[in-house]
């Protein structure tokens, strides 16, 4: 039977997520957005790039959740932009009700379905559509660790000039300006980067990582990055469609993982057809212990937030 992934939001991430599932012919696409004519009008496009691309895949534009209907994953996407100036944190309230009125349509039409999310505050909108959907820990994951990870990775490649592919790194963290690059655990081809890279450099490039998203925010100067996020969301599909089992940086809702219950942090997960499958605890050293605690702090503050204003 052929699987089917649901992309709310016809945005740019959104459109581009749904152009990189077609591509990969992962599984039939549903675009579901609020504004008639753009989720109709994209999808028909990519599904008319289909034969030039030699994928077999059904893409659907909608305006009705009914479409969505028996997904295996459902990606969330919707929620306004960051602009210059503006932090992941000023979209808390504007977003989290775009959240909660997009989830519960998606989690009723497709209760089974695997929640990955991707709008922002990420960590912020995590606890929302679990709360909304009602869905075990496990089928509601934050795309973020992913991304971070990704540009890591590209900046130190760069500086070491060798091969993005023989770069292995992890961010763990809130996807925000608090998230910790785990410099310690990044090598090359299996050498340490410390070895390959100045200390003042790697701290510049960890400054770099954490501000990656609000870079391409001031150089676009009216939206924000959507190609290596869907990039990132589509490695985090086929992990799942294909029971890969992939160890990749997600948000998850951490039960006493790394001394933190009742919220979602990125952590290494294992993706497979379950969702995550396990999360892995690494052990820390005190000064990336202390980070990553800054980093759920401020991910705390803004479910306080949210508690506070009914979600």
């Amino acid at each position: 039977m052929r699987k089917k992934v649901t992309v709310i939001g016809a945005g740019n991430v959104g459109a581009s997520c749904a152009l990189r599932l077609a591509d990969k012919e992962l599984a039939d696409v549903v675009l579901v957005d609020i504004v008639e004519g753009v989720p109709q009008g994209k999808g028909l496009d990519i599904l008319e790039s289909c034969p030039v691309e030699g994928t077999d895949v059904k893409v659907t534009g909608t305006n009705s959740y009914e479409d969505t209907a028996n997904s295996d994953i459902v990606v969330m996407t919707a929620g306004f932009p960051r602009k210059p100036g503006m932090s992941r944190d000023d979209l808390l309230l504007k977003n989290a009700s775009i959240v909660k009125a997009c989830i519960e349509p998606a989690a009723k039409y497709s209760p089974n379905a695997i929640l990955i999310v991707v709008s922002n505050p990420l960590d912020a909108m995590c606890h929302v559509a679990n709360k909304v959907s009602g869905f075990s820990k496990n089928r509601v994951i934050g795309m973020a660790g992913v991304l971070d990870t990704a540009r890591f990775r590209t900046f130190l490649a760069e500086a070491a000039d060798v091969s993005v592919e023989n770069v292995t790194a992890f961010v763990l963290g809130g996807h925000g300006d608090t998230m910790v690059p785990l410099v310690r655990c990044t090598s090359v081809a299996g050498i340490p980067i410390t070895k390959l890279i100045p200390e003042d450099e790697l701290a510049a490039i960890v400054d770099r990582t954490r501000k990656g998203g609000a870079e391409i925010v001031k150089l676009l100067k009216t939206g924000s990055a959507f190609y290596a996020p869907s990039s990132a969301v589509v490695e985090m599909v086929a992990s799942i469609l294909k029971d890969k089992k992939k160890v990749l940086p997600c948000a998850a809702l951490l039960e006493g993982e790394y001394g933190r219950s009742g919220i979602f942090v990125g952590v290494p997960c294992k993706l497979g057809a379950n969702g995550i499958e396990r999360i892995y605890e690494l052990d820390l050293e005190a000064g990336e212990e202390a980070a990553l605690n800054r980093s759920a702090d401020a991910v705390e503050e803004l479910v306080g937030v949210l508690a506070a204003n009914g979600y």
